[in-house]
């Protein structure tokens, strides 16, 4: 942990180190960084929310966006590799649904809370 000596005093020491511990801690802020780039992709979002109301596979969700299953593949990979979806094989068939998790979770609430949508049967 590094100490350093603000030029302006503004707030408590101990509450400076510990925003300071925070700060430092770089790897943190670029998993949050690496989350935004992939939702950085109006598709993505499209996907991702969809896929907190339902679980679809592949050929649903292509119908559903009107993209070809090879484009719908390419946009569920970042998203699964993320952790914000997860699947599940059945036969030949992968399905994908949201991850239950309160990083899914909060994404989903703010996306609808931006959007100002409310979720379907809500």
């Amino acid at each position: 942990m590094r100490k350093i000596e603000l030029p302006h005093h503004h707030s408590e020491p101990q509450e400076i180190e510990m925003i300071q511990n925070q700060v430092d801690r770089t790897e943190h802020f670029q998993i949050v960084a690496d989350i935004f780039k992939i939702l950085g992709d109006t598709t993505r979002i499209r996907i991702f929310w969809l896929l907190c109301h339902c679980e679809e596979c592949v050929i649903n969700i292509s119908a559903m966006l009107e993209m070809s299953s090879p484009a719908v593949s390419h946009h569920l990979r970042p998203l699964k590799n993320s952790g914000l979806i997860v699947s599940r094989r059945e036969g030949k068939e992968v399905y994908y649904r949201a991850a239950d998790t309160p990083q899914a979770r909060l994404l989903h609430q703010m996306i609808e809370q931006v959007m100002e949508i409310a979720c379907p049967g809500a």
